[in-house]
């Protein structure tokens, strides 16, 4: 048996799943933002990052929540680029994360959680579980 038809394990599916339904609800989160008045809907400090996000970041946004859906599109599908799109996606989160940190926008602690940390450790995660699939044999 080769390393490109090497049978994955149950969770390698699991995983891919979840990284799939992550960043796509990230790109539709974006998709949703980019219209007129729906940051009406975000709490105050989702309105402030939103309404005051420059460009740059908007990108490194869009990078990261497209870059992750694509790579996780491509994890589903067993190729090896994956994990380049996760470690492209993880410098987006970054670069995302850091304008309302350097703006000094205040955050609750659940907001710290969800808004500036998970999207940062989940890429992370995904560039490692990617790295690991194909030390594995599973991605071609």
């Amino acid at each position: 048996m080769s390393d490109i038809t090497r049978r994955v394990h149950w969770s390698f599916w699991l995983i891919a799943i979840i990284a799939l339904i992550w960043n796509g609800m990230g790109a539709i989160n974006f998709a949703v933002q980019m219209l007129p008045g729906a940051a009406e809907a975000y709490r105050t400090s989702e309105q402030a990052i939103i309404a005051h996000r420059p460009l740059w970041a908007t990108i490194a946004f869009a990078v990261a929540v497209f870059g992750g859906t694509l790579g996780a599109i491509l994890l589903l599908a067993k190729r090896q680029i994956a994990f380049y799109l996760f470690v492209v996606s993880f410098v987006g989160a970054v670069i995302a994360v850091a304008d309302p940190l350097m703006r000094g926008v205040e955050f609750g602690v659940g907001e710290i959680i969800g808004i500036v940390a998970m999207p940062v450790v989940f890429a992370a995660a995904l560039i490692w579980y990617a790295k690991y699939a194909a030390q594995k044999g599973w991605l071609a």
